[in-house]
């Protein structure tokens, strides 16, 4: 979709861009152990980028700020951006630090494990962003992670709720984040292991995620939601729990699940949905994502979300 086309309010997502480097085998391996692996490919990825190609393709008018290094890698990843119709003035470039990648190997279940050498992504930092700042003020959404320096989600999220914006922490990869952090996020969206993280409690059941988004809502955050893959997501919400349902899909690849989701999660915010049509949209979006290989190529576009609402099945209750 072309940027003059869209019409939602403008989403800002600040990242990560990577190329996964990524290997299909029986099982994952541990230490010390070498696995012959199936199939090899590339593909663009970086938390971020990921975010931001998700919400364009779900209709998003998205604005991407990120670092690439002054390589083929970097150059691709512009380009892509570019071809999913992202705002890419914001895109920066390190002369002196490579692009991103990230080394994934996908077992026959769905399920991965990840190693990223963040490259330039590391490079990001305030003065980056100080050039960027007008863009804060005309966002509605503004869509964060934690695949660049922690002190620039940190300047990135305090001068968004200062001048009043809706911001979204993905708290992926799991770190301890202060509480001063904390108090500036409209939303966070961890998963099991990042609320345990956040939290203390351990999420192995929907009693352990309701304790553990008490705790978090307890830090200052406005809303929790705690995505727990098949079995949905848990909402916290003006003090109501809420357990959306996820649809039963056969997983194939669950590397960039909870990136569609938040890419998701964002585009239905800017279009003033309520917080539960919200994450039902995006539990739909990520049903289809982890059926396909890959990050970015995973992301479904919109009508692949609204012509298979029989297949998409996601609902919630209050409980």
């Amino acid at each position: 979709m072309k940027r003059d086309e869209k019409t939602n309010a403008m989403i800002l997502v600040v990242g990560s861009s990577n190329t996964d480097m990524v290997i299909k085998a029986a099982h994952l391996p541990v230490a010390g152990e070498t696995v012959l692996g199936g199939v090899f490919f590339m593909n663009p990825g970086g938390k971020g980028a990921n975010q931001a190609v998700a919400a364009a393709r779900l209709g998003g008018d998205v604005t991407l700020i990120c670092k690439i290094g002054n390589d083929a890698f970097g150059s691709q990843s512009k380009q892509i951006f570019l071809n999913e119709g992202i705002d890419t003035d914001y895109v920066f470039v390190d002369h002196e630090h490579p692009s991103g990648v990230a080394l994934i190997t996908v077992d026959q279940h769905g399920e991965n494990c990840i190693v990223v050498a963040s490259g330039a992504n590391a490079t990001l930092n305030i003065n980056d962003l100080a050039a960027a700042e007008p863009l804060i003020e005309q966002a509605k959404i503004i869509l964060v992670q934690l695949e660049i320096s922690l002190e620039t989600v940190a300047w990135v999220v305090e001068i968004a709720a200062n001048k009043g914006k809706k911001v979204i922490l993905n708290p992926a990869p799991a770190c301890v984040l202060s509480d001063a952090l904390l108090r500036n996020v409209s939303v966070i969206t961890p998963n099991r292991t990042e609320a345990e993280m956040l939290s203390g409690i351990v999420v192995n059941d929907i009693d352990g995620a309701k304790q553990a988004a008490q705790i978090i809502k307890e830090k200052g955050v406005e809303t929790v939601i705690i995505t727990l893959g098949r079995e949905g997501a848990l909402v916290l919400h003006h003090h109501e729990f809420t357990h959306i349902l996820a649809t039963e899909v056969e997983a194939i690849d669950t590397t960039a699940a909870g990136d569609v989701f938040n890419g998701a999660f964002a585009v239905a915010l800017a279009e003033n949905k309520s917080i539960e049509e919200a994450v039902i949209f995006a539990c739909k979006a990520s049903a289809v994502a982890v059926t396909r290989m890959g990050a970015q190529s995973s992301a479904p576009f919109r009508n692949e979300i609204e012509e298979n609402v029989s297949f998409l099945n996601c609902s919630g209750h209050q409980i």
